[in-house]
């Protein structure tokens, strides 16, 4: 299976980090990698799980001389109480910032460690086998912790999703925009000898993520050879290794033709560079990054607002919002965007304030004839 060098690194790192670990950590990363969790999620478990453990040391609770010594048996014996003070730790916690400024944890942060925490001791009292057969332990203290999420209904989700997106008319405006007009507004003459060198790649990666609403992830580890520029179709690989097959817009297959065409000898990418976007590095064609990628939307989409950038994911959301407001079901925009569960789906059919507010209109003009009319029938 070819791999990104960026990819290749993260895996890396995992194993860097579980040098440090306790056993029953390494085991827990092995089975979860076989089951295909994605390796960018269990590098961030690490992290975690190493925070916990130095916390553990800390707190004098744990007195092992090092993290990789601390033995399943405490985790088995920790108390709801103790759980509840790591957490409140993680939400007070000051970390460094820029210039010798300190700042707190976000709520996405804190929900990550303990969404890490959750997984290792359902795997440790669950899935875990000694030579009798029996888990490691079976008393799963963070069960008893319970995980607050802000509690928005599905219209304010969707409001505040559409407000940063991309609408019908503005994609067609911003493609325009970075294939005739961007060049203009350069006054360095590297960075246009650059956009020159890279137009078509970068107008092709755009239009791929709005004519498909493909992932970031998804688009970085796109092959070459997946692309059926016939029947319009890439094969990509989504969330835990699944394999799946996109339908992509004729707008998007043309600009990915026109960067094809000039592929090779631009980017000097044979073969040997399995995959679909490459940068030109050193002399030779390497895989674009997937940071390379956010870096180019976040350029393009700032030149375009004359003001702040968007993500790839914001260009993913403005896809599943026109897929809806074009007549599409959720069920067909659940398998185009690759969701497992059709509740994730089901926030965009709340993007199309444009129905809403025609709705809304007919009923305040119904109002007002009615009103007209029974005020005619008192005079």
């Amino acid at each position: 299976m070819a791999m990104t060098p960026e990819e290749l690194q993260i895996l890396q790192r995992i194993e860097t980090q579980l040098t440090t670990m306790p056993f029953y950590v390494v085991e827990y990363v092995r089975s979860k990698k076989r089951a295909g969790l994605s390796p960018d999620t269990l590098l961030q478990y690490l992290y975690r799980y190493q925070h916990f453990f130095q916390w553990l040391q800390r707190e004098g609770l744990a007195t092992s001389p090092d993290l990789a010594s601390i033995p399943y048996t405490l985790l088995a014996e920790m108390k709801k109480q103790d759980m509840e003070l790591y957490i409140e730790y993680l939400r007070e916690e000051t970390i460094p910032y820029e210039k010798d400024t300190t700042k707190k944890r976000g709520h996405a942060i804190v929900n990550l460690s303990i969404h890490a925490l959750k997984s290792l001791f359902n795997y440790l009292t669950k899935e875990t086998e000694t030579e009798d057969g029996e888990s490691y332990f079976y008393r799963n203290v963070m069960s008893k912790i319970v995980l607050h999420t802000k509690k928005e209904t599905a219209s304010r989700r969707a409001q505040k999703i559409s407000s940063v997106i991309l609408n019908e008319q503005e994609i067609h405006e911003f493609l325009h925009f970075v294939e005739h007009d961007y060049e203009a507004t350069l006054t360095n003459g590297i960075s246009k000898q650059r956009f020159s060198r890279n137009k078509e790649r970068d107008l092709a990666i755009l239009s791929l993520f709005l004519g498909s609403g493909i992932r970031l992830g998804e688009t970085a580890r796109i092959l070459t050879k997946k692309v059926n520029l016939k029947k319009q179709l890439i094969d990509i690989k989504r969330k835990g290794a699944k394999e799946d097959t996109v339908g992509v817009m004729d707008q998007a297959m043309g600009h990915l033709k026109s960067y094809l065409s000039i592929r090779e000898s631009r980017y000097k990418a044979s073969n040997e560079v399995p995959f679909l976007f490459v940068t030109l590095y050193g002399g030779a064609a390497r895989p674009l990054s997937r940071r390379s990628i956010e870096n180019l939307v976040n350029k393009y989409t700032a030149a375009f607002a004359q003001g702040e950038g968007m993500s790839p994911h914001k260009l993913r959301h403005s896809f599943a919002a026109d897929f809806i407001r074009n007549g599409g079901n959720i069920v067909l925009l659940r398998d185009q965007l690759g969701h497992s569960n059709i509740e994730t789906t089901s926030l965009y059919t709340n993007l199309s304030n444009k129905d809403n507010q025609q709705v809304l209109s007919r009923m305040e003009k119904n109002r007002t004839k009615r009103l007209n009319s029974h005020m005619d029938l008192n005079n």
